[in-house]
């Protein structure tokens, strides 16, 4: 690559400072979620926080439905990385493997609450929360679980009848090749089961039981496995 060349693909000060103040927008968008939901979101209120004015930072997000796309995605990413390294930080055995990943689960979603309820929720009336841009940004962290659950997979499992054709359209559709409808029936059937019990745990519904929700996580996850 020539010098010129090289010159072209690295940014400038003027797009480090707009990756920069883009990011500064981001976190003040964040402590917004984390007080008041994504209700209190407010491009106005990050701008004043900020020393902006409002059309300034119109800018650098065209609207809040923008800045909360790039929220949404930016969570699957990092809950995506989260799994993946307790993954790989795992034993070879299937079982650990599977442990990990759903004790990574759950800890991400009680450290970052306001985050994991916007990936898991419809964030506010009328944005579509399943838009084609969210829908492939939540595959990489479902492509952790296809894999420990494909691990764990005994010879000869049938997905639950009547569903096999659904996860098959549903694999073709996100170039999923390698695993069988069986498996991605029963990943599916896992998340669902680990968002039901930390759903639980993050809306305070276990605390207001007086029960320690970790022995139904290890609970869920022996029948699983087994």
């Amino acid at each position: 690559m020539t010098m010129a060349a090289e010159s072209r693909t690295k940014p400038g000060p003027r797009d480090r400072f707009r990756a920069q103040v883009r990011q500064e927008v981001k976190a003040a968008a964040l402590r917004q979620l984390a007080e008041g939901g994504p209700e209190a979101l407010s491009l106005n209120a990050v701008a004043k926080q900020m020393g902006m004015t409002g059309p300034a930072l119109y800018r650098y997000f065209a609207n809040r439905d923008s800045l909360l796309t790039e929220l949404v995605i930016d969570a699957y990413g990092d809950l995506a990385s989260t799994l993946a390294r307790a993954s790989d930080a795992a034993a070879t055995d299937a079982v650990a493997r599977l442990t990990a990943v759903a004790q990574a689960y759950r800890a991400w979603a009680l450290a970052e609450p306001h985050r994991y309820r916007l990936l898991f929720r419809a964030p506010l009336s009328g944005y579509d929360a399943q838009s084609t841009s969210l829908v492939e940004a939540s595959q990489p962290a479902m492509a952790v679980v296809l894999d420990v659950v494909s691990a764990l997979a005994k010879p000869g499992t049938a997905a639950p009848q009547g569903s096999a054709a659904q996860f098959r359209e549903w694999m073709k559709r996100h170039g999923i090749e390698d695993v069988t409808a069986a498996v991605a029936a029963r990943a599916t059937i896992l998340w669902a089961r680990l968002h039901g019990l930390v759903s639980l745990e993050i809306e305070g519904n276990f605390s207001s039981m007086g029960i320690d929700p970790a022995p139904l996580h290890e609970a869920e996850l022996r029948d699983f496995a087994h």
